[in-house]
């Protein structure tokens, strides 16, 4: 009777429950301990880590604004606060940038030495008189000293001396009205919730906060503090920016977890309580139907649910369940990674498709049809003129569409032997012509046996690149000599010519995209230029020449690289 009233089974499942439930609290107390430190930890590395990025972010916005200021200084343009901006050519200058930069600058205007505002972005404040703000900090950009006063209304005043192109003197001064809320819409948007986030000047004084940084001050919160580090060689202001989180609101998963604990432990005694017959009499089968369903998952997709298994004891079947979810989980992981490539592939060709088709085809139009109005007989002087620009100005953006889709979407170099004496060669006599036109002589000295192992369409596309760059900054009678020599381990290609050349400051900036001395380009050739050097393990530098100009020296290795 006493062996029918309580089986083996009872008495195990029985002895299961006592001398596991004890050690199954502890672990379970001890991870809820590990997992509050852990998140604790992550939550204070993840506020470090986003006040690191916004004070980074904030010291280059700085940093674009300080040089915004230093270049707009420096424009010709500029020396019309000699004559008072009589034909009010600066004041329709300064109000395209503000209206080119939408809500980052309030206002932009120019002050004389007497402090009369010349010109301005807003009409009504020319001829108003305006001092020379209080300088608050201080710094140097691009050899300009550049001041900034006192925040004042949510804005900040960052100006500059305009200098004599000629003879050095002060003429007036650029101050441009930088809209300081762009700062605290930053500050706002690091942050979720009841955290808040506050910039701090190096005297420790607020100079912005978001809205709920004063409910952060009032509580034990977590918090971490970022130092600026400055911009491309712009030092900074030695402010920082510190992001503070609410406790409480932080950690509300994990005393969420704690209540889930508790549940599903009381959950487990009352269910084992109640079904522990069923549950060890039959444990085995639904662990084997929950590991098949595990198992097929991927091969054979199906809305169905996994199979219920109910408390699982057994050592064997847990270790098999383990193991099959383990596996599904990593086959959708790689389904996903997989997918997620494929994704952004089909993207990138997308936009370049719809780039060409939607932007060449009507330039195309706007061009042909300029054409057939230059046979008009009876067209006017100025119809022609217009036709004339029509006809450029579509080429132009034909040629940014073909660079901006070239730019994001390189080829891969396909590697053979190629004699580079002989590209060098056909580069100079397909653009031996355009150099005529400007009576530009075009010499090239090459060395018959270079031999280097490259994609020759690539690097015809770099030489042509360096070349019609040397031709489009040299005037009348000026020269360019293309040179190739060789070594044991490469091929050097010289571009020299007797132009203007590049200032040694800004040679680091050439390959930069976007960078560009040369009115109407886009820079973005030279950087092309650069990516396609680097992906054939070669170098690509400029210095001055010995006729004066610019000197672009290539280095193009001989041997397939390992």
């Amino acid at each position: 009777m006493l062996r029918k009233a309580l089986p083996i089974r009872f008495i195990l499942l029985g002895a299961f429950l006592l001398v596991g439930l004890l050690p199954t609290m502890l672990i379970t107390g001890l991870a809820f301990y590990e997992a509050r430190s852990a998140l604790k930890t992550e939550i204070q590395h993840d506020i470090q880590t986003r006040a690191a990025a916004t004070v980074d972010e904030i010291d280059r916005i700085m940093f674009e604004r300080l040089h915004n200021t230093a270049s707009w200084s420096q424009l010709e343009i500029m020396q019309d606060v000699r004559i008072g901006d009589v034909d009010k050519r600066l004041s329709k200058f300064l109000a395209e940038l503000k209206f080119s930069y939408h809500d980052i600058y309030n206002e932009l205007y120019v002050i004389d030495n007497t402090g009369l505002v010349i010109a301005s972005s807003k009409a009504d404040s020319i001829g108003k008189s305006r001092t020379v703000p209080m300088v608050w900090l201080s710094t140097k950009v691009q050899q300009n000293d550049v001041q900034l006063a006192h925040i004042v209304n949510g804005q900040l005043l960052i100006f500059t001396d305009i200098k004599d192109l000629f003879e050095g003197d002060k003429v007036g001064t650029l101050v441009t009205v930088f809209n300081w809320d762009q700062i605290a819409n930053m500050l706002e948007g690091e942050v979720s919730g009841r955290s808040g986030a506050a910039l701090f000047d190096n005297n420790n004084v607020i100079l912005s906060v978001s809205k709920h940084w004063p409910e952060t001050q009032a509580t034990d919160n977590i918090s971490a503090t970022a130092n600026a580090k400055g911009y491309q060689g712009y030092d900074g202001f030695s402010w920082h920016v510190v992001i503070s989180q609410y406790r409480l609101e932080a950690l509300a998963p994990i005393q969420q977890m704690a209540y889930i604990f508790i549940g599903l432990l009381i959950a487990t005694i009352a269910l084992a309580s109640l079904i522990a017959v069923p549950v060890a009499t039959a444990m085995t089968k639904p662990l084997s139907k929950l590991t098949a369903f595990a198992n097929n998952f991927i091969r054979e997709p199906s809305n169905a649910p996994p199979p219920s298994a109910g408390n699982l004891i057994e050592p064997l079947e847990i270790t098999a369940l383990a193991n099959a979810f383990s596996k599904m989980i990593s086959d959708l992981e790689r389904s996903k990674e997989n997918l997620t490539r494929a994704a952004k592939l089909a993207v990138v060709g997308e936009m370049a498709a719809a780039m060409s088709h939607e932007v060449r085809t009507p330039l195309g139009i706007l061009r042909s049809s300029a054409q057939v109005l230059l046979r008009e007989p009876n067209m006017s002087a100025d119809g022609r003129e217009v036709c004339g620009f029509i006809i450029s100005e579509t080429e132009r953006l034909n040629k940014l569409v073909s660079t901006l889709i070239d730019s994001s979407r390189p080829r891969l170099p396909e590697f053979k032997a190629t004699n580079i004496s002989e590209l060098v060669e056909q580069c100079a006599a397909m653009l031996r012509m355009q150099a005529e036109k400007k009576n530009i002589s075009l010499v090239c000295d090459v060395n018959a046996n270079a031999i280097a192992f490259c994609d020759a369409e690539q690097i015809t596309q770099v030489l042509l690149n360096l070349i019609l760059n040397a031709i489009q900054v040299l005037t009348d009678g000026g020269k360019v000599i293309l040179s190739v020599s060789s070594t044991i381990d490469y091929v050097a290609i010289r571009v020299t010519d007797n132009g203007p050349g590049i200032p040694a400051e800004q040679r680091g900036q050439v390959f930069e995209p976007f960078f560009t001395q040369r009115a109407g380009g886009i820079g973005l050739g030279l950087a092309i230029v650069r990516q396609i050097v680097l992906a054939h393990h070669g170098e690509i530098s400029v210095h001055q020449s010995a006729l004066g100009g610019a000197e672009f020296r290539l280095q193009l290795p001989i041997f397939e690289a390992k």
